[in-house]
């Protein structure tokens, strides 16, 4: 082959539309990847290779036939386990829906196959999408390629690390808090949340509905650009979708490529987010090296305060376990995934509940569900919930302040490189380092996260750059300008520097 697993998704299509290449050999190469690299990873919970061959030939004709509707036709493609996809088992990482095959596609993935991607297979995730390690799925972890014994970032880490381990050029990720960016950031990947209502959500197993948003994932700006503009559209099937959804991400990075100018963008680093107590010495480093590259393209600089950001992370918590509780009472044990009967007493549809969630259920999304019910609870709805919706209001109209003299906002995306397996056992640590990530998702607002570089301990940092509502192209056109400077800085791409996996 003219290309391997390593090579770009952008690459890869090149290759396909030059007929140097099928999508078959293609698709077979990122299978035999997995195939050698995964037991150790640990990226996905189910392949289908089949499927994802049959999806290859299909894709091989389109192109033969001049029926290719996507530069990315061919290109093979992972998806998170929390999109829905007819006739292939889908789980939310949870046993309450172990071994479920559902009878349709989310509009995302069917998005993905009418674009011809064959889908490798479902990657792993923390449980519900609740937590930021992939420690929390019912039936695997997740390794960071750069190191095996660190977490990939979750709750997408699957997506993150199946890209991060050439097992995939492209995956999709949905990002409540931060699920798509801070894995990209400790997995040296790059990460989009589109803003709010682009991407639809139909077939989306819903967390927090008001927060949760579906998008792309892959090694460079081009790649997730070029997978933004398969899965984006308007969905009637979606009541959050918006009419006129941004599209041409990909003509935007390669105009940035080319021209290389940043010239009177106005960047505001967010004063509240630029390091402090919880931050790692190399992360700041790293964000303030990349900083003076974007000042060397012709962006100016100057420091915004946000002073509503600090109450972002406890308002978040309490609405998203508050949306949670309400979505996860449909696994009930009577319509489809796990049920239990009680191992004594009656059986009732209340005992059968209680037993099908005390045995389906893992920790953390009991905390989550237990924590929301009771904020929702009489007496203390107004209390708790109402009264983090008006910080929620507070925080966006910061934002909206913000954008009136900036293009673009920028911090760090996370304010740790990757930690090591069970160092954050303490769930609110786990949280506090959600801080940077969960401002954009209570405004609505689109985020990216790209590799800025490696800390002092050698592991990916990952440098967030925030837009207005329905402004993605500025995302894409500072982050491939960025990105290419930085290219120039490392001589190569960050991942070159990841440490090769053993092979079987």
């Amino acid at each position: 082959m003219s290309v391997s697993v390593k090579s770009t998704a952008a690459e890869q299509a090149a290759a396909l539309a030059a007929g140097e290449v099928s999508s078959r050999e293609l698709t077979q190469a990122h299978l035999d990847r997995i195939s050698a690299v995964d037991d150790a990873v640990g990226a996905f919970l189910d392949v289908d290779a089949a499927k994802a061959l049959a999806a290859a030939d299909a894709a091989d004709a389109a192109r033969r036939e001049g029926r290719a509707t996507s530069e990315l036709t061919g290109v093979p493609v992972a998806v998170k386990d929390l999109f829905v996809t007819r006739g292939q088992v889908t789980t939310a990482a949870s046993r309450i829906l172990e071994g479920w095959v559902p009878p349709y596609d989310a509009t995302a993935v069917a998005n993905l196959r009418a674009a011809h991607l064959p889908v490798l297979g479902k990657t792993n995730l923390d449980e519900f999408a609740m937590g930021g390690s992939t420690e929390h799925s019912a039936f695997k972890r997740t390794a960071n390629p750069w190191d095996l014994g660190r977490i990939p970032g979750g709750s997408s880490g699957g997506s993150a690390a199946a890209v991060g381990a050439f097992e995939a050029p492209l995956a999709l990720g949905t990002d409540t808090g931060g699920s798509i960016r801070q894995p990209a950031a400790v997995t040296g990947t790059v990460g989009v949340k589109p803003t709010y209502g682009t991407v639809s959500r139909y077939g989306v197993i819903a967390m927090a509905s008001s927060l949760d948003t579906p998008g792309p994932m892959a090694r460079t700006v081009l790649d997730t650009a070029l997978l933004h503009d398969v899965v984006a559209s308007h969905d009637p099937l979606d009541s959050t979708s918006l009419a006129d959804a941004p599209r041409g991400m990909a003509a935007v990075v390669r105009a940035a490529q080319e021209g290389r100018d940043l010239t009177g963008l106005r960047v505001g680093v967010i004063q509240e987010l630029d390091g402090g107590e919880g931050y790692h010495a190399g992360v700041v480093a790293s964000f303030h090296s990349a900083l003076e590259l974007l000042e060397a393209a012709g962006a100016r600089l100057e420091t915004v305060s946000l002073p509503h950001l600090e109450y972002a992370l406890d308002a978040y918590y309490l609405i998203m376990p508050a949306e949670a509780s309400s979505n996860l009472a449909r696994y009930d044990g009577m319509r489809y995934g796990l049920r239990v009967e009680p191992a004594s007493g009656p059986v009732t549809a209340e005992t059968v509940m209680a037993a099908t969630r005390g045995a389906g259920f893992g920790d953390e999304v009991k905390r989550r569900v237990i924590l929301g019910t009771h904020v929702l609870s009489a007496g203390y709805y107004d209390a708790y919930y109402g009264s983090a919706q008006k910080v929620r209001t507070l925080v966006q109209r910061d934002f909206d302040a913000a954008w009136q003299g900036h293009d673009v906002l920028v911090s760090p995306t996370a304010p740790v490189t990757a930690y090591r397996f069970g160092e954050k056992d303490d769930p609110l640590a786990m949280y506090k380092l959600d801080v940077t990530t969960i401002p954009a998702n209570l405004a609505g607002v689109p985020g990216m996260s790209l590799p800025s570089g490696l800390s002092d301990d050698g592991l990916p940092v990952g440098f967030q750059v925030l837009a207005p509502q329905r402004a993605d192209d500025r995302l894409y056109r500072v982050g491939a300008v960025l990105e290419a400077a930085l290219e120039e800085r490392w001589g190569g791409r960050l991942l070159a520097q990841a440490p090769e996996l053993e092979v079987k």
